[in-house]
C-alpha cells in the first residue's frame, strides 16, 4: 500500500514539475525581446556622443557641428530589408524638415561602399550619409541591430530612439519634440 502512494506522489510531483517548467518556457518565450530592440537602449536621455566622418560625397560630418540643431541620426545599410522600407520616408521628412532648421544624418555599417552609394541613388537620398568603416561610431550609440534612429534635441541630448522601419506618424511626433 506504502508503494503505491510513494509511486503517486512522484508521479505528481514530476507532473507539477513538468508543468511549471513548460510554463516558465512559455512566459519566457513570450517576454524575450530580440537583441535587436535593445539597440541604443542605454542612450536616451543621454549626449549623443560626438562623431566625426566622411560623406559619400566627400564631406565632413559631426555631431559637433550639428550642435545647435535638432538631428535624426539614421543607422541603416543597403542589405537592410526595413532600411529599405523607410528610406523614402526619412527622405521624404529630410525635405520637409530642412527648411525648419532639422538636420538628418545617415550612417552606413557593414556595407560594400557601391551597394551604399547604389541604396542612396535608388531612394535619391540628399540627406548627408556617411559609412562607419570601423564601427566605431555604431558601437558609441550601442547599435546592435538595423535600423536604428535617434532623436538628438538641439542641446545635443538623445530624447527618443527608434529601432525598425520607421512609421510617418512617430517619425513626425519625434522631430516636432527635438524641435522644441
Amino acid at each position: 500500500m506504502r508503494g503505491k502512494k510513494d509511486r503517486k506522489l512522484i508521479v505528481v510531483t514530476a507532473l507539477l514539475v513538468f508543468v511549471t517548467f513548460l510554463g516558465l518556457l512559455a512566459w519566457g518565450l513570450f517576454k524575450k525581446q530580440p537583441i535587436t530592440g535593445l539597440s541604443g537602449v542605454t542612450m536616451v536621455n543621454r549626449p549623443a556622443p560626438d562623431f566625426t566622418l566622411k560623406t559619400f560625397d566627400g564631406q565632413t560630418i559631426s555631431m559637433r557641428i550639428m550642435r545647435g540643431k535638432p538631428v535624426v541620426l539614421n543607422f541603416w545599410a543597403s542589405w537592410c530589408p526595413p532600411c529599405r522600407i523607410e528610406a523614402p520616408l526619412l527622405e521624404k521628412a529630410w525635405r520637409y524638415y530642412k527648411k525648419q532648421g532639422v538636420a538628418f544624418i545617415g550612417v552606413d555599417l557593414q556595407d560594400r561602399e557601391e551597394d551604399a552609394l547604389r541604396f542612396i541613388r535608388e531612394f535619391d537620398i540628399t540627406y548627408p550619409n556617411a559609412p562607419d568603416p570601423t564601427g566605431e561610431v555604431s558601437i558609441s550609440y550601442g547599435v546592435s541591430g538595423l535600423p536604428v534612429t535617434f532623436f538628438v534635441s538641439k542641446e545635443g541630448q538623445i530624447l527618443r530612439r527608434w529601432v525598425g522601419a520607421l512609421e510617418k506618424e512617430v517619425l513626425i511626433r519625434f522631430i516636432k519634440e527635438i524641435m522644441q
